[in-house]
């Protein structure tokens, strides 16, 4: 039987080396939404850190996990496969969030399914969900400078800090962000989009 629990998994790496990095900033605005919320996080497995908690709007509540998942972004799939399958959580109830450096830093936009565009932590969770077919919020993180090697660029990229500009603009863009992820849960992903694509 399906559950009646939403699953919003913001995605990152675990450990204090990597906090405050691009890369991160679905963890972020997960904890964003643990503030609101009042959620608290336990260990799920040795795979997640996961917090159960409700959230209401417009007379509305709705039951739901925060999940961050601790496997390190590359198999961010086992874990939200393992919660999934443990509390009975369809795709059609996932929401993913995530940087994308497509996207120019503050930019948001809304999906499901699709392509990867090439990150890893949603190509982990395609493969270990068997489907791409949940919702996503795409956090826009700019792109590394397109000289020397591609790949270290994008590395380095991704694992970097903000900018002191952008640092202060952050709280902002991390409302924005877990504001998304509620628009998908509340109104469905096409108000959600509306609201935000084409900001």
């Amino acid at each position: 039987m399906a559950s009646e629990y939403w699953l919003i998994v913001g995605l990152g790496n675990p450990g204090a080396k990597y906090r405050g990095t691009r890369h991160n900033i679905g963890f972020e605005t997960v904890n964003e939404l643990a503030q609101r919320w009042s959620v608290r996080f336990a260990n799920h497995k040795g795979l997640a850190d996961l917090g159960k908690g409700t959230m209401s709007m417009g007379g509305s509540t709705v039951k739901m996990f925060l999940c961050k998942p601790l496997t390190y972004m590359n198999e961010s799939g086992q874990a939200v496969a393992s919660v999934s399958a443990y509390y009975h959580i369809p795709a059609d109830r996932i929401v993913v969030i995530h940087d994308d450096m497509d996207l120019a830093f503050g930019r948001i936009k809304l999906k499901s399914g699709g392509s990867s565009g090439g990150h890893n932590g949603i190509k982990s969770i395609d493969r270990f969900l068997h489907t791409p077919d949940y919702y996503r919020v795409r956090m826009g993180v700019g792109h590394a400078s397109r000289s020397g090697d591609a790949h270290d660029n994008t590395i380095n990229w991704v694992l970097g800090e903000f900018n002191a500009a952008q640092r202060k603009q952050l709280p902002e863009f991390l409302a924005d962000g877990a504001d998304a992820a509620e628009s998908i849960v509340f109104d469905g992903l096409a108000k959600a989009q509306e609201r935000f694509n084409g900001r």
